[in-house]
């Protein structure tokens, strides 16, 4: 397989002049390779494929088609925020495709996290085909990949050891049906944000929580089930919210609850009661290619743990992740 790589010379975008620049250039690229054709976006509603969407609306206007799917593995919210903010308020052309049950059926029983990478990022592709299949004209696919994603996947592919297969780089069939286009893809997440800056995105939006691809597909780990994904999305609420309330939200760059498929004995209404472990993971960090850790005050910390195993079922425990990258991963999988 065929990476992009970013050239050695390629200076590192930090203002709005040199974002600029870099749109302007790839406006005029998007329109040579595009030319009247139609193109059908992976709008996942995070800040690479919003970024993507505004700079293609620069580019070629109504000829983008915003595809927006529920695999069932978003957060708490987040489709409704989606269909709110460029359906309503940013008027795109937007498509709205609910496939949870196709996306969960797929996935049941699958604990290796490439495989749920890879069936991700194959049914992604399906289901966008499908929607390519209603349109008049739709020959080009875009996507938010960004190049820590394609860093990554070369290193799996040159070591037979992989870091991890990101869902839109190695997860792609080998035969597509549509021409990919990637306008920031030889850039790192903090360049995404200056771009999105200069393109006159909301700040919320430029400065949005980082989701990777698969979703919480690869925080419920191991085999996802239905009743463990609900107890994630509703612990991550939390956490999110306890952020923003404790203003370590503007401080922090991604945070997260992920939960592992093991249970462990506990004590509720002086039962026994056996349930998950819910793991805090806060990290900081400007290229995505290394982290280091946030440290997340004691009373925020309690709070948090209070609230989820109070609220959430089937959680009894919480965690505090204190790995930096290296050695882990910012995702555990």
């Amino acid at each position: 397989m065929e990476f992009a790589r970013r050239p050695e010379n390629m200076e590192r975008i930090t203002t709005l002049a040199q974002a600029e620049a870099f749109i302007e250039e790839q406006v005029k690229l998007v329109r040579e390779q595009v030319g009247d054709g139609k193109v059908l976006l992976a709008l996942s509603g995070g800040v690479d494929s919003s970024v993507v969407a505004a700079l293609l609306i620069r580019a070629i206007g109504r000829q983008l088609v915003c595809v927006h799917v529920n695999h069932g593995l978003m957060r708490k919210g987040e489709s409704e925020a989606v269909i709110e903010v460029f359906g309503k308020e940013l008027d795109a052309n937007l498509v709205y495709v609910d496939a949870t049950d196709r996306f969960l059926n797929l996935l049941e029983g699958v604990s290796d996290p490439e495989k749920k990478r890879k069936i991700i990022g194959g049914e992604f592709i399906k289901v966008f085909d499908e929607e390519a299949a209603k349109l008049s004209g739709i020959s080009f696919l875009a996507q938010g990949t960004i190049y820590p994603d394609i860093l990554e996947s070369i290193k799996a592919a040159e070591s037979g050891k992989p870091v991890k297969s990101h869902h839109n780089v190695g997860g792609l069939p080998d035969e597509m049906a549509m021409e990919l286009v990637e306008p920031v893809k030889l850039l790192f997440k903090d360049e995404v944000r200056v771009v999105g800056e200069a393109l006159g995105l909301p700040h919320a939006m430029v400065y949005r929580q980082p989701v990777p691809g698969p979703g919480l597909g690869v925080r419920c780990l191991g085999a996802i089930t239905r009743d463990r994904l609900h107890a994630l999305r509703e612990a991550d609420a939390i956490l999110r919210e306890e952020f923003d309330l404790s203003g370590l939200a503007e401080h922090v760059w991604q945070y997260f609850i992920s939960i592992p498929d093991i249970k462990s004995v506990g004590v509720k209404d002086e039962m026994r009661y056996e349930g998950w472990p819910a793991i805090i993971r806060a990290v900081n960090t400007t290229d995505a290619m290394t982290a280091t850790i946030e440290e997340i005050p004691y009373p925020v910390l309690h709070k948090v743990t209070d609230r989820i195993t109070s609220e959430v079922e089937g959680i009894n425990r919480v965690l505090y992740d204190l790995t930096p990258k290296p050695t882990g991963t910012i995702e555990w999988e």
